[in-house]
């Protein structure tokens, strides 16, 4: 799940834990993962529970910015993507008639 809204990266795992579960009333241990990302959005913070623990993981973009969605929810293509710096470009089904 990826917060629309950038965020103080500072913060410990702790922080976004308590942003999760506040506003969203998501538990951040149900084994999604939840991205972070700064104003500038040149950094990303993962946050992802194991079940066993909280993993918080940083990745910053030497040039260049993320391509932040609009959508809550990213599939695992788009979640690649997006860590690994492109573009997301969701587009409408076609089909042929």
């Amino acid at each position: 799940m990826a917060s629309q809204d950038p965020v103080d990266l500072r913060q410990s795992g702790s922080g976004l834990q308590s942003r999760v579960q506040d506003p969203r009333r998501q538990d951040p241990l149900s084994g999604h993962v939840f991205i972070f990302t700064n104003r500038n959005r040149n950094r990303l913070k993962l946050l992802y529970g194991d079940g066993s623990g909280l993993w918080c993981a940083t990745k910053r973009l030497e040039a260049g910015r993320f391509s932040w969605p609009t959508l809550d929810e990213l599939r695992p293509e788009e979640f690649q993507a997006l860590v690994s710096g492109l573009e997301i470009v969701r587009q409408e089904p076609w089909y042929r008639k």
